[in-house]
């Protein structure tokens, strides 16, 4: 059955993979027609009151729980500083690297993957260290990779066979394209003139149709369309909010009448459920059409300061609803935390003077007519954190410090304990402080759910190089970190799906059946079924980060001795959730299943 099993799912991925590689360019012709925005009042068909409180009985019904949380160390040596992570699909395995600048890491680079990387070939120097790995999480054994361009402050997002592609970063990297097949001989492939602009501190974004879009970098205020592999664009399309939202401080500053702070780098970029991009940057966010290359509308202000690198607050896309049968409206909700003033980088950076980061949060729904931020506050301050989405639909707010901005040496006070943001509360009732780790995770730190729901925390370097002997060291050391969701006296709760009786593949709008074993009988109103799309996670910032709760169909107990078939209907089409890999978790009750790698 095993057997079967696998050539069901893995045969029509096949298929898939090689329909891929036929996608054209989505600036030249997308697949899929992305609408244009449509503002509707509600209709007295659309029982948003049913809805509300469908999803307040699915709260209301979870478990409450007083565990804090779990931390464990699970190995001390990444091999590579973690500056850049993301769960790889089929293969359970984090990638992580960092950049090629420093010529050193801790792993060095196995015969297998010999001749060293030449730095200079006038002077023959070369560099015989890994500057990538592979992190396998169940035995934290790291397998190297040799990269050849520099991956510093880099960008990237998965194919829709689950491959990675990379963009951007230092130098000689900054206008490379890299690719990375999930296989166990595959190593990196890099195209270093594939973008027309360098692209340091971008973002890259995943499309309806599976293709990318790259925007912004240091100096780069524009955004480009990654082209087939093999090929480079020619040119790159200007975007004014880019250069309106660099910050620049006036004065005298040696030979300078300006000192450069930014806040524009890294934007934070998502695909929204009209099909346009939602673009934040600084302080100021735009609706964005990526088929006709236009702004549609900008967004009221987020006050309190700026947000992205180098103040580096944090966002998500919070999860999208679903529901079965025709749903005229499927909203979109961004939250945005964090940060620091507009001006604490100049501070931190040439005086060593560290002000406090932000401690407030804002929150938008953006499919509103009139929308408006809303704001409340987190346990504490905290800059350079990281947002990762839980199975459950919450988020986890970890990582980063309470004093100062990114950069080397830029900040102080490291924010030890995570929050646990509860989407589904009141305002100001959504915070939970959890428990706190015992390692600062200050610069460069990233954190990747996994697919047992425990979440792993890697990285954390503020120096320019691998260096032990300071006060926030290189920081080689791994941990997982348990949400209160795993506490042990919920582990009765927990399901589990019967692989082999569920759906691994569907296509858009098709029922999903999934079969799951529990010590209990279910009701509908007790079973959330989500997708979560691995995020690419770097300087704060979750490229591609999603999750979707579907609509359910029908529960049915009892299909087989103390299992019970859950029938689900996917997403209607790549605009909510993009064509390519996710995992698929059941919550029953606030408890998560182990997630399952599913294909749509």
């Amino acid at each position: 059955m095993e057997t079967m099993f696998k050539f069901l799912c893995i045969f029509p991925l096949l298929l898939v993979s090689a329909y891929a590689t036929l996608l054209p360019d989505p600036y030249d012709d997308p697949v899929i027609e992305i609408p244009p925005l449509k503002v509707k009042k509600l209709g007295h068909n659309e029982n948003i009151a049913d809805i509300d409180r469908e999803e307040l009985e699915i709260n209301r019904n979870a478990v409450k729980t007083p565990f804090p949380g779990k931390w464990e160390l699970v190995s001390l040596n990444s091999g590579v500083s973690a500056m850049h992570a993301i769960l790889l699909p089929k293969v359970n395995q984090v990638l992580m690297y960092d950049a090629t600048v420093w010529k050193i890491s801790k792993i060095p680079l196995p015969q297998e993957k010999m001749p060293c990387r030449v730095i200079d070939p006038k002077t023959n120097e070369v560099d015989c260290w890994a500057h990538s790995v592979l992190f396998d999480i169940e035995t934290a054994k790291l397998k190297p990779l040799k990269i050849q361009t520099d991956t510093w402050c880099s960008s990237g997002g998965l194919t829709v066979d689950g491959h990675l592609v990379g963009t951007g970063g230092y130098q000689g990297g900054a206008n490379t394209v890299r690719y990375l097949w999930t296989c166990d001989t595959c190593d990196w492939i890099e195209y270093p003139t594939a973008l027309a602009e360098p692209r340091w501190y971008s973002t890259q974004v995943t499309l309806p149709d599976g293709g990318f879009i790259v925007v912004g970098g240091r100096g780069a205020f524009s955004y480009e369309y990654i082209p087939p592999q093999g090929q480079s664009n020619k040119q790159s399309i200007y975007l004014p909010l880019l250069r309106e939202t660099h910050d620049q401080l006036a004065g005298h500053f040696g030979t300078e009448n300006f000192y450069r702070i930014e806040n524009n780098l890294y934007p934070f970029v998502n695909l929204v459920t009209d099909g346009n991009l939602f673009i934040f940057s600084n302080n100021r966010s735009i609706l964005f059409d990526p088929k006709a290359n236009r702004v549609i509308r900008e967004y009221p202000v987020l006050t309190g300061g700026s947000r992205n690198y180098p103040a580096s607050g944090m966002s998500v896309l919070l999860p999208i609803k679903l529901h079965a049968g025709h749903q005229k409206i499927i909203h979109s909700d961004i939250l945005v935390c964090g940060g620091a003033a507009w001006d604490a980088f100049y501070y931190a950076e040439d005086k060593k003077q560290f002000w406090p980061a932000l401690q407030d949060c804002g929150r938008i729904r953006i499919t509103e007519p009139n929308p408006v931020w809303k704001k409340e506050m987190m346990p504490t301050r905290r800059v350079m954190g990281d947002m990762t989405i839980l199975p459950t639909g919450d988020v986890l707010l970890v990582n980063g410090a309470q004093n100062g901005t990114s950069a080397w040496n830029d900040a102080e006070e490291p924010a030890l304990a995570p929050a646990l943001y509860k989407t589904k509360e009141k305002r100001h009732h959504r915070f939970q402080e959890l428990a706190p780790t015992t390692i600062p995770r200050m610069y460069h730190s990233v954190s990747v759910l996994l697919p047992d729901g425990k979440v792993l925390i890697a990285g954390s370097n503020t120096h320019d190089g691998y260096k032990f002997d300071h006060k926030y060291p290189t920081e080689l050391r791994v941990e997982k970190f348990s949400p209160p969701y795993l506490d042990p006296a919920l582990a009765h709760l927990r399901p589990e799906i019967v692989l082999d009786k569920s759906d691994c593949m569907v296509g858009y709008g098709q029922r999903i059946s999934i079969q799951v074993k529990t010590t209990e009988g279910i009701k509908q109103s007790d079973i959330r079924i989500t997708m979560y799309a691995p995020a690419f996670t770097t300087h704060g910032t979750s490229m591609n980060q999603r999750l979707v709760i579907l609509g359910l169909v029908e529960v049915i107990n009892d299909v087989a001795p103390g299992q019970h078939k859950i029938v689900a209907e996917a997403p209607p089409s790549g605009v909510i959730t993009p064509p390519g890999y996710y995992l698929l978790y059941v919550v029953y009750k606030g408890v998560p299943s182990p997630g399952m790698w599913f294909q749509i």
